[in-house]
């Protein structure tokens, strides 16, 4: 039987029996327990909702662009097994996610486990929901709402995690070439305008008390699918390119006053300095009785489903059966997570925006600066980030992949050039900014003088440099 949810953000939703039936798992109700903004919780008081909430957003919205799209084209053949499988997609996409969210595959694995640093909550999202599935005899009741196996759980977790390809070869198996736009709905690596961004732009702004100027429910009204060079893509209605610049712009500013927040960042540092000194020592149990650190908890599905942010609760009051003392390690872990919940936080010393791209420049200018702190401040003192603030397709423009419609011929699908939508559009669609943070107050002068006379001797602006100029 469906049920009615009252979500803040859609208000009164309807979800199909199946997808009641994922939600009602433990797989997807650990999400309850993992912070959609990580960090974020600690600088923006009214952010405390969680991926829980996000996945159903995100499954309901998959199912009303495609819906509206079955309606409005009956042609592309749309069939209600092709809506259920693309709500279960949209349900299920952010099954992966460690504790604090994005901090624990961006922050923590790749300095906790290096040969797994290119490792993604993507990549835990399939492995969590094949064992959902299975964990759950959920294959039966599958059939039942008429999925027809193997065929479309190999297009679920297409759908969850599709490949960046252009190639004229299909790459796909769950559906053909003329299912193409399907692909688009949940994560649409074709230009990054999804119902995954649809929820969560207008989630986190309704959280963080930011407005959110993008329409979704506008979008899905004037979407259409059109045919181009062969593939069918979603389109866009030609007046309809200045509030996707928007859309992007509204991601761009939720970057730069929240998701990437200097003092935000300064908290998920220091949870994730936490959980790197408590990683051999909190075991969780996986499948076959094997007790598995944090860092391999996600080789594990049966372990990792107990991980969440709940683990800096076992760090800050360890249950210990016996009188040995606590592991110096895992001491300092409470010792910085007390810190956080002190406000007595790692200090911004500073940061400059870089005029490269190139990663290995980046790379060289970062180990430039950290080679001068270390000669004034150790190493365990401070730490440096690079930050990347953009559009969502590092320096290019997502428009120039986005097609468009006209009201007098819906069927032919065009790209608009971005001289004929506005001369005020930005130039540059992405930017790295360079941060220090210092672990130890006592040291915080130090390295501030330091910063600041190795940008001034690279020609780099800080905000020291900035208020000058302005006041001269």
């Amino acid at each position: 039987m469906a049920k009615v949810f009252n979500d803040p953000i859609h208000g009164h939703i309807e979800l199909h029996p199946l997808l009641v039936k994922i939600i009602d798992t433990p797989q997807f109700q650990r999400l309850r327990n993992i912070k959609q903004l990580g960090g974020g919780y600690f600088v923006f008081p009214g952010a405390s909702h969680n991926r829980f909430e996000h996945s159903i957003g995100v499954g309901y919205l998959a199912g009303e662009l495609a819906k509206a799209l079955k309606v409005k084209q009956p042609e592309l053949d749309i069939s209600d097994r092709d809506v259920l499988c693309v709500q279960i997609a949209g349900l299920c996409h952010d099954l992966g996610h460690g504790p604090f969210s994005h901090l624990f595959d961006g922050m923590f694995n790749p300095e906790a486990d290096p040969p797994t640093k290119d490792w993604k909550h993507e990549d835990a999202s399939l492995e969590m929901f094949d064992h959902l599935v299975v964990a759950n005899s959920l294959a039966q009741e599958m059939e039942r709402y008429g999925l027809i196996f193997p065929t479309d759980l190999k297009f679920i977790k297409e759908m969850i995690k599709p490949l960046k390809s252009d190639e004229a070869e299909w790459p796909y198996e769950g559906r053909d070439e003329n299912k193409s736009f399907l692909y688009e709905i949940v994560s649409n690596k074709q230009n990054g305008i999804d119902v995954d961004k649809f929820d969560y732009f207008a989630r986190d702004c309704h959280h963080l008390g930011i407005r959110n100027n993008f329409d979704h429910q506008r979008f899905i009204m004037f979407a259409r699918v059109c045919d181009v060079n062969g593939r069918k893509h979603i389109c866009s209605r030609d007046k309809e390119v200045a509030n996707l610049y928007d859309m992007f712009h509204t991601r761009n500013s939720l970057h730069r006053r929240a998701y990437q927040h200097r003092v935000s960042k300064s908290v998920e540092i220091m949870i994730k300095d936490a959980l790197l000194k408590a990683d051999q020592y909190i075991l969780t149990k996986g499948s076959g009785g094997t007790m598995l650190c944090l860092s391999k908890a996600k080789t594990d599905m049966e372990a990792y489903t107990k991980l969440t942010d709940q683990v800096t609760e076992k760090i800050l009051h360890p249950c210990s059966s016996s009188n040995e003392p606590t592991p110096p390690p895992l001491e300092e872990a409470r010792e910085i997570l007390e810190r956080i919940m002190s406000r007595d936080l790692y200090q911004f010393v500073g940061e400059t925006k870089l005029n490269v791209e190139d990663q290995e420049e980046i790379k060289k200018m970062k180990d430039s600066l950290e080679n001068e702190l270390v000669k004034v401040i150790s190493k365990d003192n401070f730490e440096t980030t690079v930050v990347t603030l953009d559009y969502g397709m590092k320096n290019k423009d997502p428009i120039n992949t986005t097609y468009f419609y006209t009201k007098a011929n819906p069927t032919e699908a065009f790209k608009i050039p971005r001289e004929q939508v506005s001369k005020l559009l930005p130039v540059c669609f992405a930017e790295k900014i360079l941060r220090v943070y210092c672990k130890n107050s006592a040291s915080l002068r130090d390295a501030k003088f330091c910063f600041q006379t190795w940008c001034q001797e690279n020609d780099f602006l800080t905000e020291v440099t900035l208020y000058s100029v302005r006041w001269q």
